[in-house]
């Protein structure tokens, strides 16, 4: 069945990151979720946006997507 137009789909097994935060950041992140649900009407919990957030990040990270891209990746 290798004729398929769809590839394999990666693996999507879900990978618990734990880290610690100083208060600062903790503030702005939940500053950032208040933000979040007046522009969208839905309140989501900052552990669900700082996946997205993340994403959101390397994806505009221009010398991380080239030397990602020198490198093959």
């Amino acid at each position: 069945m290798a004729d398929l137009k769809l590839a394999r789909l990666p693996d999507r097994t879900p990978i618990k990151v734990a880290i610690a935060i100083l208060p600062e950041l903790h503030e702005r992140l939940a500053a950032y979720a208040a933000a979040y649900a007046a522009a969208y009407g839905v309140e989501e919990p900052v552990v669900e946006l700082i996946p997205a957030m993340l994403s959101a990040f390397l994806d505009s990270d221009r010398a991380f997507l080239r030397s990602k891209k020198e490198l093959g990746r």
